[in-house]
């Protein structure tokens, strides 16, 4: 019999529920859960009411003491962003391999730190991109690899963020920038890996404009609207807010923050339209690619709709791909429901350079994230996992490349500068 793989999870929020739901249950027979670490004892004991058997927890101070009595293989770390670099490079230095949530880290500093923490120890980090496992993006990028386009040379690529999803993280920690990176880093990261991995090179070089254009007191004001309330749960005035969430709707929204809330002062609901908010909500991204190919994003979250348009265009032609999500309500991780199935809406289109243009069925599967989610956490857990001619899994240079985008875009929008991506990190040495 094969012996089980250990897992310990630091950062029990709702991010942390896919990882333990895959361990527990689905990969039960070849993965162990070991611990919960996490500054909240609520949250630890939320986890544990829902397992047949308590995992061992250990508050934040005592992460080295987890690692020495539990004994893990792997340190899952699904905590604040802006934390992500502490806990990866103790639990290498302590002899465990890393999974990590993305971004894997919010600045240039803690970049530096994770590498030279990799290099010193030798131990591996994960890093779960799961938009890169959803059929139709693997599909998208079979395009390229097929040679169907020729040589990329322009990628045009718009998401959108509706006022129910994207108005969520300006109501959590990531509305300040120190905490997340701004959307350039925390959300964005998904799509510039993407965009990465479709047209297989590197960024070289960025610029980026954005403003808190909508979001804020300010913004509000502007618009002659005034509210009376900091966050939306128990408020009377908030109960028409379409903007509100009340974490009294959701079983899990109590567990893991209304009742932590004593313990950790961490408002999960705070009013999108007060203060501080320090992220922006309106962004557009140039970059220039080692392959010469460029790219132009653009990321907006008050839309009336959720989903993306992108297209690529290369020596011989051009794919394009439009998806609309069906986005009705949030889940405890500020995911939405899209999450859990089919996209709402899908198209794909080939035009061939001298051909006749022709549409695709787009592939599609069941599962979070567009069905992405239970091919990426099979990659992972499992002892034998299918073969992945298409090379999904990402690693910690994978990691870098996409976050160094947007903490590039998060310069330039600074300093009005291009940004150069090796001199804020030596990129291009590692992707050789």
């Amino acid at each position: 019999m094969t012996e089980k793989k250990r897992y310990a999870i630091v950062g029990t929020g709702a991010r942390a529920g896919m990882f333990v739901n895959a361990i527990v249950n689905t990969y039960r027979d070849v993965a162990e859960l070991v611990a919960f670490c996490d500054l909240s004892e609520t949250r630890m004991d939320w986890y544990n009411g829902k397992l047949e058997v308590d995992r061992p927890k250990y508050p934040a101070s005592q992460f080295d003491q987890m690692i020495a009595e539990t004994k893990p293989d792997t340190v899952i770390v699904t905590t604040m962003d802006a934390t992500h670099h502490i806990y990866i490079t103790r639990a290498m230095e302590l002899g465990c391999d890393v999974i990590s949530e993305k971004p894997m880290t919010t600045d240039t500093e803690k970049l530096c730190a994770i590498y030279e923490a990799i290099e010193r120890t030798g131990r591996a980090l994960t890093v779960t991109f799961n938009y890169r496992y959803a059929p139709a993006y693997t599909q998208f990028r079979k395009l390229v690899i097929d040679g169907v386009i020729g040589r990329p040379l322009h990628v045009d690529f718009s998401w959108v963020l509706n006022t129910s999803h994207g108005a969520d993280y300006f109501r959590r920690w990531h509305r300040e920038k120190h905490n997340s990176g701004g959307l350039l880093v925390h959300k964005s990261t998904h799509h510039f890996d993407l965009v990465n991995w479709w047209i297989d090179a590197y960024p070289k070089s960025v610029f980026a404009m954005g403003d808190l254009s909508f979001y804020g007191k300010e913004n509000a004001e502007g618009r002659g609207e005034s509210y009376s309330y900091a966050r939306y749960t128990n408020e009377p005035d908030a109960q028409d807010d379409p903007f509100a969430l009340h974490l009294t709707s959701k079983e899990a929204l109590v567990g893991l923050y209304l009742n932590a809330e004593e313990e950790t002062g961490y408002l999960r609901d705070r009013n999108v339209f007060g203060e501080p908010i320090t992220i922006e909500d309106t962004m557009a991204v140039t970059a220039r690619y080692s392959n010469g190919a460029i790219l132009s994003y653009c990321l907006v979250a008050y839309a009336p709709w959720e989903g993306l348009r992108v297209s690529i265009t290369g020596t011989k032609g051009r794919i394009e791909m439009d998806i609309e999500e069906s986005i009705t309500h949030l889940l405890g991780d500020g995911e939405a429901s899209a999450s859990k199935g089919p996209f709402k809406e899908t198209r794909m289109r080939v035009f061939p350079m001298f051909g006749q243009p022709y549409e695709l069925e787009v592939e599609m599967g069941e599962g979070g994230h567009g069905g992405a989610d239970p091919v990426m956490l099979e990659q992972i857990f499992s002892p034998n996992p299918p073969a992945d001619p298409f090379n999904r899994g990402a690693s910690h240079i994978d990691g870098a490349a996409s976050i160094l985008v947007g903490i590039a875009g998060n310069c330039a929008m600074e300093t009005g500068q291009l940004v150069q991506i090796d001199d804020l990190f030596p990129l291009s040495e590692y992707m050789k």
